[in-house]
């Protein structure tokens, strides 16, 4: 009797102790037909045109007293090849899979929330949130385009920061009336240089009701592991605002690399963004309109781009999607493109996605 009464006992701590921890192994499987006018002609099969296509686990445990520890590990998967070559500055066709989209340990409680690892900035995380297509397929707001300067070492040519940052320590502060704060410190990690190509970065939010809006600021130093001839400055802003009927949205950001490529100018890219989403049926009606404006090395070029799409939801889990995009570059420059196939002699491409999203 007494050995029942304490396998019961047994039994039911351990029952308590699962019931504080959980394991959650989720994704998403995106692809689709794409198709490219430009200078030549270009159709395939792509991964991620309207979700990154990835593979992830969490997790959490209860650790008593309103602490909690936490992890997460996440990498991208191109469906079309079957590689893991996605979600990252620097990935190379062929490459295995990965969690280079996220990595991360950590504390959370009142005090907020603490995180090692590597994972999406404060800065980005704060105002990219504002692209109506995510970050993802050919109508994505390049604004908040990878610069680079991460995963390419020795790259003297970057202009902008990254989406994410890796060695870096994280806080995530607790919501307070609608506004919350994040802060990242990436260590350089370069021998006998301590400050080199460290990064620091913030993002401020405020969302409360159908108002919503975001500060990110950027600063990433010169060294071997990102622009060897000078810092990387760069501030964004965003907002939205939902009418019920449609959502507005807005954003812009701006970035300055010291020193370009040991010719003693700055190089400066900026541009904005403005965007409406609308539900339609079942599904939600996106259009955003871009303009790049850059200063390379006292070249000055320019670009505009124009995007509308269509998500229909088959289900909570499952959506058909559709695409359009236009891109035109102007003063003669051929800074940005859709894709493959190359620009047209005027710098226009122009493409088309359709595809199928299903999370899990």
């Amino acid at each position: 009797m007494k050995k029942s009464l304490i396998a019961l006992a047994v039994l039911a701590a351990s029952g308590a102790a699962m019931a504080q921890s959980s394991v959650t192994l989720y994704g998403v499987a995106d692809a689709g037909v794409t198709f490219i006018n430009g200078k030549d002609n270009w159709s395939g099969l792509t991964s991620g045109n309207n979700l990154t296509s990835r593979i992830g686990f969490r997790g959490v445990e209860d650790l008593g007293g309103g602490l909690k520890a936490n992890f997460r590990l996440e990498g991208g998967v191109n469906l079309d090849s079957g590689d893991g070559a996605s979600g990252y500055a620097g990935a190379k066709a062929g490459e295995g899979f990965v969690f280079k989209r996220n990595a991360t340990v950590g504390l959370e409680g009142g005090f907020g929330e603490v995180r090692l690892g590597r994972e999406l900035t404060a800065a980005y995380n704060a105002t990219a949130r504002y692209d109506v297509f995510g970050s993802v397929g050919l109508a994505q707001s390049r604004l908040w385009a990878d610069g680079g300067v991460v995963d390419a070492t020795g790259n003297p040519a970057a202009v902008t920061t990254n989406q994410r940052v890796s060695n870096a320590i994280t806080y995530v502060s607790p919501n307070i009336a609608g506004f919350k704060a994040a802060v990242n410190y990436g260590f350089g990690e370069v021998a006998g240089k301590n400050g080199d190509s460290r990064y620091l970065g913030a993002g401020l939010t405020y969302d409360n009701g159908p108002l919503s809006l975001g500060l990110g600021l950027e600063r990433l130093s010169k060294g071997v592991n990102s622009s060897v001839n000078g810092d990387i400055d760069a501030w964004s802003l965003g907002g939205s605002f939902d009418l019920g009927v449609a959502k507005l949205l807005g954003g812009y950001r701006q970035s300055t690399s010291d020193n370009y490529a040991a010719s003693g100018n700055d190089n400066k890219r900026k541009g904005y963004m403005l965007a409406v989403t609308a539900p339609v049926g079942p599904g939600l009606v996106r259009a955003a309109y871009d303009r790049y404006e850059n200063n390379f090395n006292g070249n000055k070029a320019k670009a505009d781009q124009f995007g509308i799409g269509y998500v229909y939801s088959l289900s909570k889990r499952t959506s058909v999607y559709g695409t359009y995009a236009y891109l035109k570059n102007k003063d003669g420059a051929n800074l940005y493109t859709l894709g493959s196939g190359g620009l047209k002699d005027n710098g226009s491409q122009q493409g088309l996605q359709v595809g199928i999203s299903h999370t899990f």
